[in-house]
């Protein structure tokens, strides 16, 4: 648990992804700082299991959706307002990524997987959670991007892409909604030691060549990237909109 109090007792918050990984380390840690968490995944196994984990305290909201429909997307908003009747918080989690060869030979099955999940999605569920948001004077969008939009990277090519577009995406939103009273920002990684990014971490000589390119010697932990995260979302981030906050533990200064 963090050590930092971040004042979001009540706050309502939407994870998207919150099933595993940096998600759900980010669930477990807002429900012991007494909010009201709702997580979405694509598979209710998936969902099942996180609220195994996370616990019966009263704050788990548990959503089927698939944030790259928009179908999904808009049930979704539209369950949350008449549940809750607001929003507080959104963190874009979700992320998917493949290992994909140079952008000459990526088919445009890969593209548009890899796409469609980080960029559009991001793009539906900012989009569902600005207009509650607009209407209640306030709010925090916060999206998990990633080191790889911000440098070229072998075999993640069309996943740096999308996250950059997710970072102009922040910077676009947050200038259309600080009249609003929403914050929108984006925290980048560089690798997170989880499921998701096994492939990579758990070879070890691929490995050894990522962490001698980090000046801290080792990759990020989930709890590396909660308090940032947690930063954020709350009051103390009230004049900081449209940035994102790189966590990459000095890999982007060399």
């Amino acid at each position: 648990m963090s050590k930092i109090n971040y004042g979001l007792e009540n706050k309502v918050v939407l994870i998207t992804g919150g099933s595993s990984g940096i998600g759900l380390a980010l669930a477990l840690e807002l429900l012991k700082q007494n909010a009201s968490v709702i997580i979405c995944g694509r598979k209710e196994e998936n969902l099942a299991r996180a609220a195994s984990i996370l616990g019966d305290s009263g704050r788990l909201t548990t959503i089927k959706a698939h944030i790259a429909k928009e179908e999904d997307v808009t049930a979704m908003f539209g369950q949350i307002e008449e549940q809750f009747g607001r929003l507080d918080i959104l963190i874009n989690n979700v992320g998917m990524n493949l290992i994909t060869p140079s952008i000459p030979d990526t088919s445009l099955v890969q593209w548009s997987k890899i796409i469609d999940t980080n960029l559009n999605g991001t793009y539906l569920c900012s989009r569902g959670a600005a207009k509650i948001m607009k209407k209640q004077n306030s709010g925090k969008i916060v999206s998990i991007s990633s080191i790889a939009g911000r440098k070229a990277t072998p075999a993640m090519g069309v996943y740096g892409i999308a996250k950059a577009g997710m970072e102009m995406l922040t910077k676009v939103l947050a200038a259309e909604m600080a009249q609003f009273n929403v914050q929108v920002n984006a925290v980048a990684p560089a690798m997170v030691r989880t499921e998701f990014s096994e492939p990579f971490w758990g070879n070890e000589d691929i490995y050894k060549s990522i962490i001698k390119n980090i000046p801290a010697g080792r990759i990020a932990e989930t709890k590396d990237i909660i308090d940032p995260v947690l930063f954020m979302a709350s009051e103390g981030s009230s004049f900081i909109t449209g940035q994102t906050l790189v966590v990459d533990g000095g890999s982007t200064i060399i």
